[in-house]
């Protein structure tokens, strides 16, 4: 008698089963303890962190109780939590903690559903150095307003209210972004996404730093009026409402925040049911594609027939096409103009911070065949000497300075224009061409001696892990390195100001435009021989992602 012909007995009663809420806790504490475990050097930079943040919350908490029964305390608590939600909407997006607990991709092949999901994926969410800040920079804000029985009732419904909602508008945002990246015909949704995002990075600094420059804090109340009913902000503008006893308002100013609390879960419920379940439709168009690409377009067609139109042709189509490049040059470009621009409308800036556009372009330089990720293979392959290593190099600093030259002049122009500093502009045109020089020179040289990889699978990953420290030194180095080797323009314009010779800056534009030439020049002559030599090193560093 086989086991297959054994009478059926009664089964035995289920195992009881686990809520999903502390699964999900216990495996993003597990996880998190097992990456300290890897390294010391990242439990020392992870408990410096928390150091920091704790010691910045701590100075954020003692500042705000001391605005207790200031009159313009709840103006500033309102629009500091205004910025802190503003902050948490944009800023995971171009700094994510690289938490792979809360990468909804991996659990595509889990038998999960969207209600019980949303849930554990959010209160996971809140365990980490952001949440703990937030949560001690809300608990400041309603000790600075909480007066009477009233006051604090609303309190204890405020501090969580708005954490949650923090969260919740991270993890939302962060998903749509995720299908915008990853998918080609939502490419150029993922450029406008990036854009909005980088104005809105700019408007949490220019928000930070009008909160602490600000003498007169009655200047803030018109935006504080308004921040008052934005969501997030409304909780704990609640708490003065009710300290005051307009319990009206305050009841109204709860249920905002509430409500689209409400909205953001469901929005993102529907984004991860989405992400999860339904195909990426421009893939499944990609198969069948209904276009035939012919030949080089564009500014490439300019070029003759060689290699440099070629690499040229390549790297213009990777900007154009690749959802990562195209994010890393729509950031560029959109800072590169905001600082400047809203400085000069400020009245507040110089002229020579339009010189921030070229150090922002001129970072494009770095890390070029990382960028080519395990494709590089093929561009290796038609590298045979130092020749071929400079005309590659030296065509893909072309493709750059088609871009970044109108660029510049363009941003220099509008803010000389918004400032009225016309006499200075020359300066400032002479010193951008010889950073846009420096900047290419040390970023060939940086791509061939620390090459590093750009992950594919993940959206918002620029640097493979254990390559952070090649990414660091690669940039910050360059940023570093740049205005010291542009240091004889930015010498003689300087001397030119102070000898009261601006008639004569003029001189600054082809001293900096041929200065800037010759050290790029000199970059890829330097960098052209050390990619020849290493491109085995560089194959296996870019390929690693």
């Amino acid at each position: 008698m086989s086991v297959l012909d054994a009478p059926v007995t009664a089964t035995a009663p289920a195992a009881p089963t686990t809520g999903l809420t502390p699964v999900f806790v216990r495996l993003k504490l597990t996880l998190l303890r097992n990456g300290l475990r890897q390294s010391s050097g990242r439990k020392a930079a992870y408990i410096a962190s928390l150091v920091f943040t704790l010691l910045l919350a701590a100075s954020q908490v003692l500042g705000l109780v001391l605005l207790r029964g200031n009159a313009q305390a709840g103006t500033v608590v309102v629009l500091l939590t205004a910025v802190v939600a503003l902050g948490w909407a944009v800023l995971p997006l171009f700094f994510p903690s690289g938490d792979d607990t809360l990468d909804p991709t991996r659990l595509v092949m889990l038998p999960l559903r969207p209600e019980p999901l949303v849930r554990a994926l959010l209160v996971s969410s809140m365990i980490g150095i952001g949440p703990l800040f937030t949560l001690c920079l809300a608990v400041g804000s309603v000790l600075a307003l909480a007066h009477g029985p009233a006051g604090v009732l609303f309190a204890v419904v405020a501090v969580p209210l708005t954490l949650l909602l923090c969260v919740a508008l991270s993890r939302a945002v962060t998903t749509a972004n995720v299908r915008l990246l990853n998918s080609r015909k939502g490419r150029d949704l993922a450029v406008l996404s990036g854009l909005v995002i980088a104005v809105g990075i700019q408007f949490v600094n220019f928000g930070a730093q009008r909160l602490g420059e600000a003498g007169g804090l009655s200047t803030l109340e018109p935006a504080g009026n308004v921040a008052r009913w934005l969501p997030g902000a409304s909780a704990i503008a609640a708490v003065d409402a009710a300290s005051r006893g307009s319990y009206g308002v305050a009841a109204a100013q709860l249920l905002v925040t509430a409500a689209a609390l409400v909205a953001l879960v469901w929005l993102w419920q529907r984004g991860l049911v989405k992400l999860m379940t339904a195909p990426d439709g421009s893939t499944l168009a990609a198969v069948a594609p209904t276009r035939k690409e012919s030949g080089r377009t564009g500014l490439s067609a300019l070029l003759p027939e060689g290699r440099t139109a070629t690499v040229v042709h390549r790297s213009l189509l990777y900007i154009a096409r690749d959802p990562k490049t195209k994010a890393a040059w729509v950031t560029a470009l959109a800072i590169g103009a905001i600082v400047p621009l809203i400085n000069a409308l400020q009245g507040t800036g110089s002229i020579y911070f339009a010189c921030f556009a070229a150090g922002m372009l001129g970072m494009q330089m770095y890390n070029q065949f990382g960028q080519d990720t395990s494709a590089f293979w093929m561009v290796a392959l038609t590298i045979s000497s130092t020749r071929d290593a400079y005309v590659e190099l030296r065509a893909r600093a072309l493709a750059l300075l088609l871009i970044t030259l109108p660029y510049t002049v363009v941003v220099c122009v509008a803010t000389a224009a918004l400032l009225g500093s016309w006499r200075a502009l020359p300066g400032v045109l002479g010193i951008s061409f010889a950073l846009l020089g420096a900047m290419l020179a040390i970023g060939a040289v940086a791509s061939a001696l620390f090459p590093y990889s750009i992950p594919q699978e993940g959206a918002f990953k620029n640097v493979a892990p254990g390559q952070g420290g090649l990414a660091w030194i690669s940039i910050l180095g360059g940023m570093l390195a740049a205005p010291v080797l542009a240091g004889p323009v930015i010498a003689l314009t300087v001397w030119l100001h102070i000898a009261d010779r601006q008639d004569a800056l003029w001189l600054v534009i082809p001293a900096g435009a041929v200065f800037g030439a010759l050290i790029g020049w000199a970059g890829l002559r330097i960098a052209a021989p050390r990619t020849a030599n290493r491109l085995p090193e560089i194959l296996t560093a870019v390929s690693k992602g």
